[in-house]
């Protein structure tokens, strides 16, 4: 995987919960999309959140951007988040990747 994107995003206050809610529910959707190779979402700190996702080329990553979450996410932004999502293209310089049960 070479192909990620970055997201952040920073919670209304009182609506840290939703937006925790929000992401975790995106995982069905995530799963549907044959590209999206991973998919994190993830908490940074107590009002900012994530989700961080692989992909195996550059079509897959437009792909997301324009899908299901992607819309979803600009669609309740203004409910949600306290600021504009911060979406990032990335590149993946290395990895590692190790199956373990939990």
């Amino acid at each position: 995987m070479k192909f990620a994107l970055l997201v952040r995003l920073k919670a209304k206050a009182g609506k840290e919960q939703e937006v925790a809610s929000f992401i975790t529910n995106a995982l069905p959707l995530a799963i549907d999309e044959p590209d999206t190779i991973t998919w994190y979402a993830i908490k940074i700190d107590s009002s900012t959140f994530g989700i961080f996702d692989t992909f195996p080329h550059e079509d897959g990553r437009q792909a997301h951007l324009t899908g299901k979450i992607a819309n979803a996410l600009m669609t309740n932004a203004p409910e949600l988040l306290a600021e504009e999502p911060t979406i990032e293209k990335v590149e993946i310089l290395a990895s590692k990747k190790q199956m373990r049960e939990f």
